[in-house]
């Protein structure tokens, strides 16, 4: 049975994505196009790692609202029995022989407030909130980046698979042509033997190719959570050079942007906020006296064993104030140095947070730099590439090409493709990667 959630994706993917939808005849499989700002709005929606962070924040609140709780009393509803045989002691001293009971009706209202632990535990609680709910935004952004990874993988192998391809169509043309020559008695069937192999070893690769595409597509299928039925398949023209960052922006500006914009570093900030109210918690909470009242009304009765007895209203009321001296209160040293180590943590995991977030930048725009040269050299080399192939043809039309020149040719022009479609894939993922890391990445809060 289909649920309201997959529904929804169904529909999303159908509007959105442009999809498509073909049965294939005895599998029961859909194919469906999705474009990359499907991906991004799908990422966030269906992941299930999102879903657990978002659950996460649902407990930070909870147990936050809890804390707001302590600072009122509890009502007990009940009824008592108590009975007393043989020995007991008066006030005066005297010991008696005594047969009796008593038993009560009524609600007890208690409450006991340690009132400083209860205003600093609450303090760091709505702490702890806001770094749930920074985690929920890194780990929404972590989703969307691997989801976006998982699609240009997907659009690189789909577009490998189509080029080699074309690559079979080539080879086996041209191995049919050389067969043709070896018939008419001017060729050497060596030469036919050589195409042949090259136009199987064309084959092999496609349908490696073609492995990688399925495998590409389950893997973006998992990302974004999707039924493993669906095959997605992405537009022919969608591997193109984005522009996210430029690539003549300083490197301070971007680590400090980073540092500004990152969710992981008001996570951080609230979670030295937390542990340093727990320290002063500790510190300073024994010092505010616990307040202590309870209040029964009702009904009692009972009496002596064998006589007569009664029932009537009853109240009983107590307060109380005090210090609590020991574990938990006045002069516990060692809960008051654990909440410093605490605190202390806390800032030495805020300053490795800095140091990988600037890490992380400094190599997402090394790497973002080192691609955007690679793909001008692998521009150039696939115009050379299709310019040896070209003249290759037209040195065989004239009767003096050789047989391994077009085989090393058409070679070299599938590799230069191959390698141009994943300089373009890995540029495009070190742009989001890039993005990711000086936040927050597109598709996206904030975007």
């Amino acid at each position: 049975m289909r649920t309201p959630v997959y529904t929804l994706v169904m529909a999303l993917l159908a509007g959105a994505c442009s999809a498509q939808t073909n049965f294939t005849a005895g599998s029961g499989t859909n194919v469906l196009a999705i474009d990359l700002p499907s991906t991004l709005q799908l990422a966030g929606a269906r992941s299930l790692d999102v879903q657990t962070a978002r659950e996460k924040l649902t407990e930070a609140k909870a147990i936050h609202e809890s804390s707001v709780w302590q600072f009122f009393p509890s009502i007990t509803p009940g009824i008592g029995y108590r009975r007393h045989d043989n020995l007991i002691q008066d006030v005066a001293g005297n010991i008696t022989d005594v047969h009796k009971d008593s038993y009560t009706v009524g609600p007890t209202i208690a409450m006991q407030l340690d009132l400083g632990d209860a205003i600093y535990k609450k303090l760091a609680a709505r702490q702890l909130v806001t770094a749930a709910e920074s985690a929920l935004e890194t780990q929404h952004q972590e989703s969307v980046l691997n989801a976006v990874k998982s699609y240009f993988d997907l659009t690189k192998a789909q577009a490998a698979t189509r080029v080699t391809a074309e690559a079979v169509r080539i080879s086996n043309d041209y191995a049919a042509q050389v067969k043709q020559a070896v018939t008419a008695g001017i060729a050497f069937k060596g030469d036919a033997l050589r195409a042949e192999v090259q136009a199987d070893r064309n084959k092999l690769a496609l349908r490696q190719a073609e492995e990688e595409s399925a495998a590409a597509a389950a893997r973006l299928s998992s990302a974004l959570h999707l039924d493993f039925k669906i095959i997605l398949a992405t537009p022919v023209n969608d591997l193109v050079p984005l522009a996210l960052v430029a690539t003549n922006t300083a490197l301070d500006s971007l680590v400090s942007q980073a540092l500004a914009a990152r969710p992981e570093v008001k996570q951080s900030h609230a979670q030295i906020e937390a542990a340093r109210k727990l320290k002063d918690g500790a510190k300073y909470g024994p010092l505010v006296p616990a307040l202590g009242a309870q209040v029964f009304a009702g009904g009692l009765g009972g009496g002596i064993d064998g006589g007569p007895g009664r029932f009537g209203e009853s109240e009983d009321y107590q307060l109380t104030l005090g210090w609590k001296i020991g574990p938990g209160g006045l002069f516990d040293r060692g809960r008051i140095r654990a909440s410093e180590a605490r605190l202390k943590i806390s800032q030495i995991e805020d300053v490795k947070t800095s140091d990988k977030i600037t890490r992380e930048v400094v190599e997402s725009q090394n790497r973002m730099l080192s691609l955007s040269d690679q793909l001008s050299t692998v521009r150039h080399t696939v115009q050379a590439s299709e310019e040896a192939l070209r003249l290759a043809d037209e040195r065989k039309e004239f009767a003096v090409g050789l047989v391994l020149e077009h085989v090393q040719a058409e070679q070299e022009l599938t590799r230069a493709r191959l390698d141009y479609l994943t300089t373009v894939s890995e540029f495009n993922k070190a742009q989001f990667t890039l993005k990711k890391a000086i936040g927050p990445v597109p598709g996206t809060a904030g975007q």
